[in-house]
C-alpha cells in the first residue's frame, strides 16, 4: 500500500475543496457588495435633491448580478468539486484491498484461552452481564475469583470519581509490599491527595499528616515533598499560591490510572488487554500477508493450510514483549526452530550452531567464549526469553 500516493490523492481533492469553498465566498461577497451599494443609492434616492432614478438604480443592480453568472459560476465550480469527490472512492478502491479474506489461514486457537481473554475484556468494560451470559454459553470453568477482583477495581474506582480515598487506601494497605517491590508511586500520590483534604479543614492535622505518612518518602520523592511543606504556608489560599497544581483534576485521574495498572499487576496482567494487541499486530501484518498471498503460486487452500506465516512480519517496538537473542557466533535471531541455548559454563548461543559445531566435532565441543572443554548437545538447556 503506497500511502504517500495515498496521501498526495487525499491533499489534491482538499486542496480542490478549499479552492471551491473561496470561489463560493468570493461570488458570494461580490454579489453581497453590489446589493449594499445599490440599497446606499436607493437611501440617497430617497432624499428629494437627489436626481437618482430608484429604477435605474434596481436596472443597474440586476444588470450586474446578471453580468456575474451567478447560478453557472456556481454550478461550474460545484461541478468540477463533484467530479474530484466521485472519482476519489475509485481511486481509494485501487490501494485497499478489499477481499482481506486471502490472508485467511486455518489456525489453530486454543478456545479456553480466547474466551478468558474476551471474559477479562468485558470485565474491564463492567460488561459483566454479557460476561457472565459468554461464561454460561462457553462452559468455562468458574473464574468467580477474577471476576470478584474487577468489581472491587470499579468499586475503587467509582470512589476516586467521587473523591473517596478510603476504598482506594485500604487496597493500598494490604498491597503495600507488592507495591513498594513494583517500584509504585500509588502510596505516595493517594498520602498526597488525602492531605490536601485534610489541609483544606486544618493546618495543625495536616502538618502532623505530613510527617508520619509522607516524610518516609522524603529519599525518593523529595521535590514533591518540598511542595507539599510549602503548602503549609498558604493556608485557606493555596488555589493562588503557587502550588495551586496540586488542586488540579489531573492529579485524580493520574490516581485512578496508576491504580489500575498496578491492579492488573497485581493479578498477573498487563492494562492493555490481550484482544485489543492481537487486533492491532493483525492490522499491521494484514497488508504483508496480502500482499504474499497475491503473489503466491499457491492455492488458497494450500495457504489456508498453513500452520505459520510464511514470512516475517515486522511489527512496532510495542508488540516486542520478550528478548531477542542474537547468537553471537552466526549473528541470527533465535526463533522456536532455532532456540537459544545456555552450556554448562553460562554461556548462550543459537541451537543451530551448538548442533553444527557438535557433529563436527563429534559431541563434544569447547565453548567458544571461555574454552571449557568436554561439552555436549545434551548438556546444553533451551533458554525461554
Amino acid at each position: 500500500m503506497d500511502l504517500k500516493s495515498l496521501r498526495q490523492e487525499f491533499d489534491r481533492v482538499a486542496e480542490k475543496q478549499e479552492l471551491s469553498t473561496t470561489k463560493y465566498h468570493q461570488l458570494i461577497d461580490k454579489v453581497e457588495d453590489e446589493i449594499n451599494s445599490a440599497i446606499t443609492d436607493l437611501q440617497s434616492a430617497a432624499d428629494d435633491t437627489s436626481s437618482i432614478d430608484h429604477k435605474s438604480v434596481i436596472k443597474h443592480l440586476i444588470d450586474k448580478l446578471a453580468a456575474y453568472s451567478v447560478k453557472e459560476q456556481l454550478k461550474m465550480v460545484k461541478k468540477d468539486l463533484k467530479v474530484d469527490l466521485e472519482n476519489y472512492p475509485k481511486i481509494l478502491g485501487k490501494f485497499f484491498e478489499t477481499d482481506i479474506s486471502k490472508a485467511y489461514m486455518n489456525v489453530e486457537f486454543d478456545s479456553h484461552t480466547v474466551n478468558q481473554i474476551i471474559l477479562n475484556l468485558l470485565y474491564h468494560e463492567r460488561l459483566f452481564d454479557v460476561a457472565d451470559i459468554l461464561l454460561n454459553e462457553s462452559q468455562e470453568p468458574d473464574i468467580f475469583r477474577v471476576r470478584s477482583k474487577y468489581s472491587e477495581m470499579h468499586e475503587i474506582l467509582d470512589a476516586l470519581k467521587a473523591r473517596n480515598l478510603e476504598p482506594a487506601l485500604s487496597w493500598m494497605c494490604v498491597n503495600r509490599q507488592k507495591l513498594h517491590q513494583a517500584g509504585s508511586k500509588l502510596e505516595f500520590d493517594l498520602r498526597r491527595l488525602q492531605f490536601l483534604e485534610i489541609f483544606k479543614a486544618n493546618r495543625s492535622e495536616a502538618n502532623n499528616f505530613a510527617q508520619t505518612h509522607l516524610s518516609p518518602f522524603v529519599s525518593i520523592r523529595s521535590n514533591e515533598f518540598l511542595q507539599i511543606t510549602g503548602c503549609l504556608l498558604w493556608p485557606g489560599d493555596l488555589e493562588t499560591s503557587p502550588y495551586s497544581d496540586l488542586l488540579s483534576p489531573e492529579k485524580w485521574t493520574e490516581v485512578s490510572q496508576e491504580l489500575m495498572v498496578q491492579f492488573y499487576s497485581s493479578m498477573g496482567m498487563s492494562l492493555k488487554n490481550p484482544l485489543a494487541v492481537a487486533v492491532e499486530a493483525g492490522a499491521q501484518g494484514l497488508p504483508t500477508f496480502l500482499e504474499f498471498a497475491n503473489l503466491a503460486v499457491i492455492s488458497r487452500e494450500e495457504w489456508a493450510a498453513m500452520k505459520e506465516p510464511p514470512v516475517d512480519v515486522e511489527l512496532g517496538k510495542e508488540f516486542q514483549f520478550h528478548s531477542v537473542f542474537v547468537c553471537p557466533v552466526t549473528w541470527e535471531q533465535s526463533d522456536k526452530k532455532n532456540p537459544a541455548v545456555m552450556l554448562p559454563c553460562g554461556h548462550v548461543f543459537s541451537w543451530q550452531f551448538i548442533r553444527n559445531v557438535s557433529n563436527q566435532w563429534r559431541q563434544v565441543f569447547k565453548c567458544p567464549t571461555c574454552c571449557v572443554l568436554d561439552v555436549s548437545a545434551a548438556q546444553c538447556r533451551q533458554l525461554f526469553l
